[in-house]
């Protein structure tokens, strides 16, 4: 006996629609072109393998029992993803890649990223797109693992670790530098400026931690010694720094805002506040070029004011 996955092909399920929508099978089988025992024989056929009755004989009309009908609404949604499947298919033969994934830095603002998301799929593309957080070394560390196709907000760029022989290409998009800063009730927003490595260890840093899951990790900007929490991203290095929970250098982008508004305090300290050069990295195929999807991602980092926005509009500014 034939299966379900036999008989209900795309043909099979376009004619139970065509004698639900005729009312009867000799109707069916003109329209299709049929001698009506064929048809009778190919739907009694799907009913076999289905193990359910889907059309009522009884009467002269045939009609569809609650079981077709129900087949029959999901023929309808499994037609149609078999049309945007093709559609889709033929699309990606043109150069445009079935899935981009995006590893995108915690230090990036998300309100430009996502709008860089919402003009790529206006395009109407057939390219899914997957986008994954990560922090400080594993934001290119994705890329070398081959789990991403395009990193954006990288702390190192391509020849400073000698990726180009794995296929790694790399530019800057803009320099982002930091600033201390605590909570208002916190000790640290009282004691006389600028705070010394001394000082700074007698109180909890707050780190975000290195998303790379294999080698040798990165840390930034601790005081030997020092008492840490660790968090998973940027954000909430800042969220955490704004409970109180203790203190660390935040991207002056992020942080102004919360300065600006009272609930964060920027202090000076002996330390010289940090200044990174962000890169976007990506991979390049071993023959041709980048893909389309790749190549428009590209595109939007020539200009300066999309640059900017990703190291700079957080949200609240």
């Amino acid at each position: 006996m034939p299966s379900a996955r036999d008989v209900l092909t795309p043909d099979a399920l376009a004619m139970l629609q065509t004698v639900a929508s005729t009312g009867s099978f000799a109707g069916a089988a003109r329209e299709l072109n049929l001698v009506p025992s064929a048809l009778s024989y190919r739907v009694r056929q799907i009913e076999d393998a289905l193990d359910v009755l889907l059309f009522d004989r009884s009467a002269r009309q045939a009609r569809i029992t609650e079981a077709g009908a129900e087949l029959l609404r999901e023929s309808a949604r499994l037609l149609g993803e078999i049309d945007a499947v093709a559609n889709r298919v033929k699309r990606v033969a043109t150069g445009w890649e079935p899935m981009l994934t995006i590893a995108v830095d915690s230090v990036i603002a998300r309100d430009p990223l996502l709008d860089l998301a919402t003009a790529f799929f206006a395009l109407d593309p057939p390219t899914r797109l997957k986008l994954r957080d990560e922090t400080l070394l594993g934001t290119i560390e994705a890329l070398t693992s081959g789990e991403a196709d395009l990193a954006i907000g990288a702390v190192l760029d391509a020849a400073s670790l000698a990726f180009t022989a794995t296929g790694i290409r790399s530019r800057p998009i803009g320099e982002l530098c930091f600033v201390y800063a605590v909570a208002p009730h916190h000790p640290l927003a009282r004691l006389p400026e600028p705070l010394t490595d001394a000082v700074l260890r007698q109180h909890r840093a707050v780190a975000a931690a290195d998303s790379v899951r294999s080698g040798p990790s990165m840390t930034v900007n601790l005081v030997g010694g020092q008492d840490v929490l660790t968090v998973p991203s940027m954000h909430a290095k800042l969220n955490a720094q704004l409970h109180g929970l203790g203190g660390g250098f935040l991207p002056e982008p992020m942080a102004r805002p919360y300065i600006e508004a009272g609930h964060l305090v920027e202090r000076k300290t002996e330390r010289q506040p940090p200044l990174a050069t962000m890169h976007c990295a990506w991979r390049v195929r071993s023959a041709g070029g980048p893909g389309r999807a790749l190549e428009w991602w590209l595109a939007q980092f020539d200009h300066e004011a999309t640059r900017r926005a990703l190291l700079e509009r957080h949200r609240g500014r």
